[in-house]
């Protein structure tokens, strides 16, 4: 996983509540045994027709959303099933942040544990965001060591983080590498093992 310490990038709203797994990466793609290649299906049911032919009335297919790397979406997203490919398909479209009023707690987790950095502000503050990125101020930058996001040159909110979350992605780490700083302890515990 690359640490994140700021990211900025264009924002795309996506105000829809409820958004849950099952539209984020639908079941019939999750045959996939690697963590890629989701990306092309991700919101596969809103994003194209029954044609397979893009739909041009669908948020992410709108021109000022392309190349989108934060996403502002409504309350309770990434509700549902615990589906880990949710985030992956997200990370694989190009998306690196994700800002809601509330995320499904398993959702959120497993966006941190895969390199996502979803930020939790108040619903005031992510509609005002919503709001100007519509009217075309469409550049966002999240500062993970400030807790602090934002308009570039604009208005700035603060957000709190879990300590461990927040650690995990400033460094980069995910379980195992959480594990792998363990790696002398383990050992000796091994070693203490065989000699009893």
């Amino acid at each position: 996983m690359e640490p994140i310490r700021t990211h900025r990038g264009r924002a795309a709203v996506l105000n829809r509540i409820n958004v849950d797994t099952d539209q984020i990466i639908p079941k019939q793609f999750l045959k996939r045994i690697e963590r890629t290649g989701f990306g092309e299906f991700l919101f596969y049911d809103w994003r194209y027709r029954s044609d397979g032919s893009l739909n041009p009335d669908f948020e992410l297919n709108k021109p000022e959303a392309e190349g989108a790397s934060v996403l502002l979406a409504d309350h309770n997203f990434g509700c549902g099933s615990s589906r880990e490919h949710a985030p992956w398909a997200l990370l694989d479209y190009g998306f690196q942040v994700i800002i809601a009023p509330s995320f499904a707690d398993i959702f959120y987790n497993n966006c941190v544990k895969n390199g996502i950095l979803p930020i939790r502000l108040p619903e005031i503050q992510v509609y005002a965001l919503m709001e100007q990125v519509m009217a075309g101020h469409t550049e966002v930058e999240a500062d993970l060591a400030a807790q602090t996001v934002g308009l570039v040159g604009g208005e700035r909110f603060s957000f709190a983080m879990d300590a461990h979350w927040r650690n995990m992605l400033l460094n980069g780490w995910d379980e195992i590498a959480l594990t792998m700083q363990l790696e002398e302890q383990i050992a000796a515990y091994e070693r203490r093992q065989v000699i009893g």
